[in-house]
């Protein structure tokens, strides 16, 4: 089951999500679902189209039901396959 705490080790397709933060200010505010991860990017279906965003340098808020956490996308940076694989400590 996926929670704020563990939420690194799962898999992020299918949450909702929204860049709080970024070095690019332009994607500042992009929200929706996100439907592709890769190694330095995550895709996020918007009412717009899709937005493709770098993880480096952005703060990502998801959320799942209930629960809301903000990750840093430098702490995700890393093809989701081998993210999961692996501990992560506490950010």
């Amino acid at each position: 089951m996926r929670t704020p705490e563990n939420i690194l080790m799962h898999e992020l397709i299918g949450l909702r999500c929204e860049v709080v933060a970024s070095l690019n200010r332009s994607q500042t505010g992009i929200s929706g679902s996100i439907v592709d991860e890769t190694m330095k990017s995550i895709v996020i279906e918007t009412a717009a189209g899709r937005k493709t965003v770098l993880k480096s340098g952005t703060i990502f808020r998801v959320s799942s039901g209930s629960w809301k956490a903000d990750i840093d996308g430098s702490a995700i940076l890393a093809r989701s396959e081998d993210r999961i694989k692996k501990r992560i400590s506490r950010w």
